[in-house]
């Protein structure tokens, strides 16, 4: 059974931030997609990438090649947060065809299969944020323990000390795991029928092998012989690493900052609207100074983006406040926190989760 919200349209809150947002688009004649300052700033970041990756072949030295492929792989996952992460909701271009291509295109230094991570990310993390059995964000697994309704093993009391480990390996995680098993049809995504017979495969297959081609194997023959091949292997694994934190940090975590965590009840009801449950189970937070937000993909106004998803990012900034005066209206606990408050919470949240429940303590 699924979860099912209380209506949207019972909301005073809802329909009155949905009337102000629509008045903010209206009073600037724009869209909620991404205009010519988002193409530039993907442009700018794209040209980054591809210059560092050039360089690399043209390294004389170790030091030089690594440092030109990980800064590589750090351009080419804040390409993927402002872009890739518009793309997915649909909010990047208007052309559904424009956005699947810019996913597959920009995903390929990552690694991960777009569309399986679309999925996951849209139709179950962003339906269903912190609810036990829906959110596949939050499933129960063996490295984390994520919420008060999950299994306890000893080690999840040192979750808060090896979570930045956990981080930067989710990414060749999701590569070499999530995306095999949801290939395979052994998680909840089989039912979403992605990709789908001989095409499927092959589209799949193909990514696979222009990524590990292209970013692993053509370093390793061209560059192996000279800078070293454990040098190449050192340096893939140190930016799929470094791109993997980066994703965690400004996704995960406003999602364990004193927020809540729900178990479905046997009706499938939650005593909430989709909104209500929004400010209930993530935050925004404030980036210092203020422009490096925009760079961030706008994914520091996290609650904001929940409320909009089908916005692009280039709007959260000036939605954000309306969202913050209307939830102070209608006694919303809408939040904006420093983000050293977001990691301190993160790492509270950690230490409360790896703690034995009372059942195997007493």
């Amino acid at each position: 059974m699924r979860p099912h919200y209380l209506p949207s349209s019972h909301s005073p809150f809802s329909t009155e931030l949905r009337r102000e947002v629509a008045a903010y688009l209206a009073s600037r004649q724009d869209h909620r997609f991404g205009n010519a300052a988002t193409w530039l700033k993907a442009g700018s970041l794209l040209a980054i990438a591809c210059v560092l990756f050039v360089l690399c072949f043209r390294a004389h030295s170790p030091a030089t090649f690594f440092a030109s492929y990980v800064g590589m792989f750090l351009a080419a996952v804040m390409l993927s947060v402002n872009s890739m992460h518009d793309a997915s909701h649909g909010a990047l271009s208007k052309s559904k065809w424009l956005n699947t291509l810019v996913m597959r295109a920009v995903t390929l230094p990552l690694g991960i299969e777009p569309a399986y991570w679309q999925a996951r990310h849209v139709r179950y993390h962003h339906v269903y944020p912190n609810i036990e059995h829906h959110d596949l964000d939050t499933e129960a697994n063996v490295f984390l323990r994520q919420t008060p309704f999950q299994a306890w093993h000893p080690h999840f009391r040192f979750q808060h000390l090896y979570w930045p480990a956990i981080a930067a390996l989710s990414l060749p995680y999701i590569n070499w795991i999530y995306d095999w098993s949801d290939r395979l049809g052994t998680t909840p995504l089989a039912q979403d029928g992605l990709l789908p017979g001989a095409r499927g495969w092959a589209l799949f297959i193909a990514s696979k092998l222009v990524h590990f081609g292209v970013f692993l194997v053509l370093p390793l023959v061209l560059l192996g012989p000279t800078v070293g091949y454990g040098t190449v292997f050192a340096a893939y694994l140190a930016g799929q690493m470094l791109a993997s934190s980066i994703l965690l940090m400004l996704i995960l975590g406003t999602h364990w900052a004193e927020t809540e965590f729900y178990l479905l009840p046997a009706d499938g009801r939650l005593p909430h609207t989709r909104d209500e449950h929004a400010f209930l189970t993530c935050c925004d937070w404030i980036t210092r100074p203020a422009f490096i937000g925009a760079w961030l993909g706008g994914l520091n106004h996290h609650l904001t983006h929940h409320l909009f998803p089908g916005h692009g990012h280039r709007h959260y900034r000036a939605i954000a406040p309306i969202v913050e005066r209307l939830a102070r209206q209608h006694g919303l606990p809408y939040r904006a926190i420093g983000y050293a408050e977001l990691l301190s919470s993160q790492q509270r949240f950690l230490r409360k989760m790896g703690q034995a429940p009372r059942s195997l303590s007493a």
